[in-house]
């Protein structure tokens, strides 16, 4: 990185996932930058496996030899669609709720399964989608004007912001923080479940990440009957791993 250095200034933005942003903030010649890139991220749910996103090109019609050119999780439009196209000009798209709620969600990597951050910590900024929900505060994901939260986590985040908004580049309006956890509860279940889930899997006899700062034991000391449960479903599943392996 020190050969870079003149490239990984003040006026350098840095977008990541939440953990490539921690991961590049761990550097020690990054932390010694004396004017370092802005980091920014997002809240992610995580990498889908990339056998799932094969299943999925092959079912919407995308030939498995043909060479694409276009690959959007996301994109035309928000939530925006599961968007595909090869060289040749053949195109496919479905929705998010098909694409992101039944096949690539559900094929998300272990790893991302016991994340304890998906909500960008070690981000200057962190975006997130801000949902639409229902009559219960569920999330819709009806298509609509794309709406976000922006987390300022450190002062030079807030400042940035602050820049954006007198340049009318973003449009910008006070927000709760406790508004935003209810319509991503899935980032809030994750992180209040890791330490049983984490439990349950070492039961099982499996290696698992060592966490520190995030306060895991205590959330799941909070609603211990949810974290039983949730320690039994780990165990069960890690023990089904163990037994497939050998086979």
């Amino acid at each position: 990185m020190a050969e870079n250095e003149s490239s990984l200034d003040a006026d350098v933005a840095v977008i990541g996932k939440p953990c490539e942003a921690a991961a590049l903030k761990q550097l020690s010649d990054f932390r010694q930058l004396e004017n370092r890139p802005l980091l920014l991220s997002f809240f992610c749910a995580g990498v889908p496996s990339q056998w799932a996103t094969d299943r999925l090109l092959s079912e919407l019609g995308i030939p498995d030899e043909s060479p694409l050119r276009t690959l959007r999780y996301r994109g035309h439009g928000w939530p925006g669609e599961f968007y595909a196209e090869t060289v040749d000009g053949v195109a496919a798209a479905t929705s998010y709720e098909e694409s992101w709620g039944k096949q690539l969600g559900p094929s998300m990597q272990w790893r991302c399964k016991v994340c304890p951050d998906g909500v960008g910590e070690s981000a200057d900024i962190v975006a997130g989608d801000f949902w639409t929900t229902d009559e219960r505060g569920y999330p819709t994901f009806e298509e609509g004007a794309g709406v976000s939260a922006l987390i300022a986590r450190t002062r030079r985040g807030h400042e940035t912001i602050v820049a954006a908004m007198k340049a009318n580049a973003i449009h910008a309006e006070p927000l709760d923080l406790r508004e935003i956890s209810s319509i991503q509860p899935y980032q809030v279940e994750r992180r209040e479940t890791l330490w049983a889930r984490l439990v349950g899997r070492r039961l099982a006899g499996w290696r698992t990440p060592s966490f520190r700062g995030y306060g895991l034991m205590r959330l799941a000391a909070a609603r211990p009957v949810r974290s039983a449960r949730y320690a039994y479903g780990s165990f069960r599943r890690s023990l089904a791993e163990t037994r497939n392996a050998r086979r």
